[in-house]
């Protein structure tokens, strides 16, 4: 069968973090940073303040990405 798709069931999901899921646990937690970055430079550009809401984006893009990492690592943690 040439171009068939075969759907992966959770029984043949493997257990143990590959290159490409540490890749994607990478871009998540960058994903966040950057955009709690530049979501807090928008802010500081419009209401003309220090960098008060560069931080606070800061802040929140890391604790984005920790959550967002963690929720991916917990699925091959309870395998």
């Amino acid at each position: 069968m040439t171009g068939a798709v075969r759907v992966r069931s959770d029984e043949d999901a493997s257990s143990e973090l590959g290159v490409w899921d540490l890749v994607g646990l990478g871009g998540i937690t960058l994903g966040c940073v950057v955009l709690g970055l530049a979501a807090g430079w928008l802010v500081d550009e419009w209401l003309d303040t220090a960098p008060i809401f560069i931080l606070i984006g800061l802040a929140g893009g890391v604790a984005a990405g920790v959550a967002g990492s963690w929720l991916r690592v917990r699925q091959f943690l309870r395998s």
